[in-house]
């Protein structure tokens, strides 16, 4: 088993980018699915958009994520809204940020095979890309709350 393969991490951490990324897009136009997920394989996924070469995907990764996170959305949502602060609810987090927090709870809940600090560390890398650091350090906290109630 090749656990610490760079490529392999790459590969997922780029799935899991465009993962947030198709889940953010259902979100605002409701795209079905399956529609969804045969843009991002042939249009996404290690394609190369206006002269930028984006990274290969973990494909099969990529569609666990959002198959799961569209399965298990209210789940999902009822544990990141019971670990928000008072008067505080998924409506009231912008759209990007509801998708890292579903991806990551999704993880933690779903995918034994990541490890907790792994699951974490990279949706505060992929919070980084929208984010400056004080939302990195909400993700950190709340994905924290979800991983001790969900793997103990």
């Amino acid at each position: 088993m090749t656990q610490n393969n760079p490529k392999r991490s790459k590969a997922r951490s780029t799935a899991r980018l465009a993962a947030v990324q198709a889940l953010y897009q259902q979100e605002m136009e409701g795209t079905p699915l399956p529609l969804l997920l045969t843009e991002f394989h042939n249009h996404r996924l290690g394609a190369t958009i206006d002269d930028v070469q984006y990274a290969e995907a973990e494909a099969s990764f990529f569609d666990d994520i959002v198959k799961g996170v569209d399965a298990r959305r209210e789940e999902l949502d009822g544990l990141i809204a019971e670990r928000l602060s008072a008067g505080w609810t998924m409506d009231r987090l912008d759209k990007p940020m509801r998708q890292i927090l579903r991806c990551g709870a999704y993880e933690l809940v779903a995918r034994p095979d990541v490890p907790v600090a792994t699951a974490i560390s990279e949706y505060v890398d992929v919070a980084d890309a929208f984010y400056d650091k004080r939302e990195k350090g909400f993700v950190n906290g709340l994905l924290d709350a979800v991983a001790k109630v969900v793997r103990g």
